[in-house]
């Protein structure tokens, strides 16, 4: 994958987070230089960010870090093969309590 390729990749991504964020009570602040910021009521936040030098998205959470590559469908976790939108899913149920639908 090329840059411009991981930029639209990248791109696409956080616009399909911004739009389930829509339907939750959470906040999606972009940060900057392809960082975002997810911030709940209580404090807690998860910080998503495009990792260009490793054409990655990182995500750090209260649970851990995540590393999701592109598998040529989906943005796959590096250790656990899921879907960077289900993981992202679990941890904002389990940080907020919220359901956010990812498509």
């Amino acid at each position: 994958m090329d840059d411009k390729e991981f930029d639209t990749r990248t791109d696409a991504f956080f616009e399909r987070l911004a739009r389930a964020m829509e339907s939750c009570d959470a906040d999606f602040v972009p940060m900057g230089s392809g960082v975002f910021e997810i911030e709940f009521d209580d404090a807690d936040t998860i910080v998503v960010n495009r990792h260009a030098p490793s054409r990655e998205i990182w995500v750090a959470a209260r649970s851990g870090a995540h590393h999701f590559r592109w598998d040529g469908n989906d943005w796959r976790d590096t250790r656990s093969g899921e879907a960077a939108g289900r993981t992202l899913s679990r941890l904002i149920l389990e940080s907020a309590g919220i359901v956010v639908p990812f498509d």
